[in-house]
């Protein structure tokens, strides 16, 4: 399996900016998707944001906010999280999906975001 790590999370100010990144234990050129995903206290997991080798698409609620990108050099996805809101906090997760894969793909541990109004 690929072992996914999360990094970059942390306590912003609204409007301020992050930058999340998911290291692969392997290529990303073998993976078909990857995606991050949030889920904020009492709520469902949500997608965030999704990247292929050709198109990546967001969540309405991020989109002209966050920009998602693959890293080849280092196998990893950024998350690049501008104007952040306090409605953004939660638990961000990567996950990513490739031949082989568990039914729901593989998971990081997840990153805390916390946006202070």
């Amino acid at each position: 399996q690929v072992q996914l790590v999360e990094s970059g999370g942390g306590l912003v100010q609204a409007g301020g900016s992050l930058r999340l990144s998911c290291f692969a234990s392997r290529s990303i050129f073998s993976i078909n998707i990857m995606n991050w995903y949030r889920q904020a206290p009492g709520k469902q997991r949500e997608l965030v944001a999704s990247i292929t080798s050709t198109s990546a698409n967001y969540a309405d609620s991020v989109k002209g906010r966050f920009t998602i990108s693959r890293d080849s050099a280092q196998n990893a996805v950024d998350l690049q999280m501008n104007s952040l809101q306090p409605e953004d906090t939660g638990v961000y997760f990567c996950n990513a999906d490739y031949p082989g894969a568990p039914r729901e793909g593989s998971w990081g541990q997840g990153t805390q975001v916390t946006v202070s109004s």
